[in-house]
């Protein structure tokens, strides 16, 4: 049990991945872009949220 809560709080943990540096320039520029991707997705399928399987 120990090692598991010591193991919360490391870097060494997967939750942890870069969650304590900030995010570059080039990665934000790509999110960025995804989301613009994915917005784009959105309004030509008609803005809805929840689509029919298939769609």
């Amino acid at each position: 049990m120990r090692d598991f809560a010591a193991k919360q709080n490391s870097d060494s943990h997967p939750a942890s991945e870069n969650i304590k540096r900030e995010t570059s320039a080039a990665e934000a520029e790509e999110a960025e872009k995804g989301m613009e991707q994915m917005s784009e997705v959105y309004r030509e399928k008609g803005e809805k949220l929840y689509l029919p399987e298939g769609d």
